[in-house]
């Protein structure tokens, strides 16, 4: 699934007229980017939420059909914005039985997707998120064996612990990028809420891991100043 439905406010008038998604990156958008990388990691049959300038995102899905090899379907979310929990938990019946794959809609980067969702499977975990050494307002914590154990908020320092003793853990940011096992929405119901909550909640009773990545590059477009540091990279 591409999380594509945000209204990328922090992008202020760019965003009035241009989804952050369809933003142009170098002569291509977000979306192709991201579509290009899926298909050459494997991954084939996508699902899309979209909210703010609908259409335009619409349109631009029925360029790619005619012009990649890939199965591209539409959750509409224009009468409500669900957040990613629960725009994921809306879509639960598009998967099947395998692990997939959830990629925000604002991030490029070079992480091998295929080599984390093996990574995924060969640990049996329910969940595993990638994660990244960089700045940012909130982190995941970690034990030294990979398990998330908590999440923390670095401006407030509001922890969030979900084990019973003390242990030394350390501070991570997500990349926005993550692999479930279907089994993930028995954590979950209808409503607007976050996937980190989710995580955090399956945390306590199932092996939610994180697979790290502080290689290449990782750049989210999601201000304008963001935009020019992903043409720099790309």
């Amino acid at each position: 699934m591409i999380l594509a439905a945000g209204k990328g406010t922090r992008l202020g008038s760019i965003s009035k007229e241009t989804p952050k998604i369809l933003i142009d990156i170098n002569g291509k958008t977000v979306l192709e980017r991201i579509v290009k990388k899926l298909l050459s990691h494997g991954f084939n049959d996508v699902i899309i939420n979209v909210h703010h300038l609908a259409d335009k995102v619409i349109d631009a899905v029925e360029e790619i059909r005619k012009k990649e090899d890939i199965n591209i379907t539409i959750s509409d979310e224009r009468d409500e914005l669900l957040e990613t929990g629960g725009g994921l938990y809306r879509v639960r019946d598009f998967f099947d039985n395998e692990p997939f794959l959830v990629y925000n809609g604002d991030i490029l980067t070079d992480l091998n997707l295929q080599k984390m969702y093996d990574y995924h499977i060969k640990n049996d975990a329910l969940a595993t998120i990638a994660v990244r050494d960089r700045d940012g307002k909130r982190a995941f914590l970690v034990d030294e064996n990979g398990i998330i154990r908590g999440w923390t908020n670095r401006e407030s320092r509001v922890d969030m612990i979900t084990i019973e003793k003390p242990m030394t853990l350390y501070e991570i940011p997500s990349m926005a990028i993550s692999v479930y096992n279907p089994g993930i929405f028995d954590y979950m119901e209808e409503g607007k809420y976050t996937m980190t909550s989710i995580v955090l909640k399956a945390t306590e009773s199932s092996r939610v891991i994180v697979f790290r990545y502080d290689r290449g590059y990782w750049v989210d477009i999601g201000t304008p100043e963001k935009i020019e540091k992903a043409k720099s990279i790309l």
